[in-house]
């Protein structure tokens, strides 16, 4: 065992390269130092989403979930998911909002605590997407709750998301 150990030690192998696409122009490095300013600012320093699925093909909540991990990493920022909408500053929508979850959003959106912020993430929940004027849905978040923000993309990338919070918090201003 102790000479598996040596071995390797001794041969340790090269890291991994983080591929292009996640790598950032330095052209957009402030907007992140803003983007934390910003948060400590407006928000006291954390700024609570609450992710709600309104019947999506769950693409979009794994974007989402991508946002926490050592790669992008927002909490470093101060900003993190939460269970509770009691507990939350902005709304995150996610998917077409079946006919069964327009009562479930309409609930949380009231529950979140004044001012209420929305986010309308992905085509679906901008205006249907590939459901788009089916019996069952309701064409988007919009069309059940007031929006403040869109990010656009099937599914948005976890870079395209944290853009449209950065681009919801400058709004504030």
């Amino acid at each position: 065992m102790i000479k598996e150990i040596l071995k390797n030690l001794a041969g340790r192998k090269n890291a991994i390269a983080i591929p292009d696409l996640l790598t950032m122009p330095s052209s957009e490095a402030p907007n992140f130092v803003n983007l934390h300013k910003s948060v400590d600012r407006i928000f006291c320093r954390s700024l609570r989403i609450r992710l709600v699925d309104a019947g999506s093909c769950n693409a979009c909540e794994w974007e989402c979930t991508a946002l926490t991990n050592p790669i992008y990493d927002i909490q470093r920022f101060g900003i993190d998911f939460v269970a509770s909408p009691r507990h939350a500053d902005v709304l995150l929508g996610t998917g077409p909002v079946s006919r069964q979850m327009e009562l479930a959003l309409k609930k949380t959106y009231l529950a979140i605590p004044e001012p209420r912020l929305v986010i309308a993430c992905g085509d679906c929940a901008i205006d249907g997407g590939i459901y788009r004027g089916s019996y069952a849905v309701a064409n988007g978040v919009a069309n059940v709750i007031p929006v403040d923000c869109y990010i656009p993309g099937c599914p948005p990338t976890p870079m395209q998301i944290i853009s449209g919070i950065l681009r919801l918090i400058e709004s504030l201003h």
